[in-house]
């Protein structure tokens, strides 16, 4: 058993430093050192006042502390650790190219007055979600302990219960959307004949290698699943992917 300091070391680099600063965001605002409304994404403020600190702000907040942000944070690191341990394996830029790519669809869907949220950060995570279900279609979930499903269906049984208590859908459903249109661009439609419109660019290359923050190839990785997908340059192989069930438990705040 690993303490949680090797642990919190052991985790992929992207996932690990936005769960970090998600984290640091949240403490940040408990303890009175900025406004949330001077992080919220404002289009107004971005427009005419050139704010445009607030395009990437938006999405390191996740709500106050509480156990509704405890399991957006374990989603985190459930989801987007074994995304960036498996399919993004050693594939570091291409991972942190979803993300960007994530949050830059998600803005455009801001745009739109009735998707309109202060923070994103929500939507995010569900696109993890998404595209986690993708990738792991077939791994066995458990919701309640009451009704076990597999993962391709859990966006959508999520996205039920908030329906069941009222919690707000356009957050999750926009996290749907973006996670989505990356997935139909990058594998759906390559697979379909066409090709991959959305590489990661040379410039994420480049920004990943002088940060060094390829994953380790000799570094102890583990799997959730016995069998799964693989993404290997511009061509990608699907496969079916088994894996262990999990309970997963979500809250919702009033």
């Amino acid at each position: 058993m690993s303490s949680p300091a090797e642990f919190y070391k052991s985790l992929p680099p992207i996932t690990k430093a936005y769960g970090t600063i998600c984290l640091m965001t949240t403490a940040a605002s408990h303890l009175g050192l900025y406004r949330l409304e001077n992080i919220s994404l404002i289009h107004e403020l971005v427009f005419s006042e050139f704010q445009v600190w607030r395009l990437l702000t938006n999405f390191f907040f996740l709500g106050n502390f509480s156990m509704n942000f405890g399991i957006r944070l374990l989603m985190i690191a459930r989801y987007g650790v074994q995304l960036e341990q498996g399919p993004f394996q050693r594939r570091t830029a291409d991972f942190l190219w979803m993300m960007i790519f994530g949050a830059i669809s998600l803005l455009a869907l801001s745009i739109v007055p009735i998707l309109r949220g202060a923070f994103l950060g929500i939507s995010l995570v569900f696109m993890l979600l998404y595209i986690w279900s993708r990738e792991f279609p077939n791994a066995q979930v458990n919701i309640y302990g009451l009704v076990a499903l597999k993962a391709f269906y859990l966006p959508w049984a999520m996205l039920a219960l908030d329906v069941i208590f009222g919690s707000p859908l356009v957050p999750d459903l926009m996290g749907i959307i973006a996670g989505h249109l990356y997935y139909f661009l990058t594998v759906l439609h390559p697979l379909a004949g066409g090709r991959n419109i959305i590489s990661t660019p040379r410039l994420v290359h480049k920004l990943v290698a002088r940060a060094r923050l390829e994953y380790p190839t000799n570094a102890r990785v583990p799997q959730e699943r016995t069998t799964g997908v693989a993404f290997t340059g511009r061509s990608y192989r699907l496969n079916s992917s088994t894996g262990r069930g999990f309970s997963l438990r979500r809250f919702w705040s009033s």
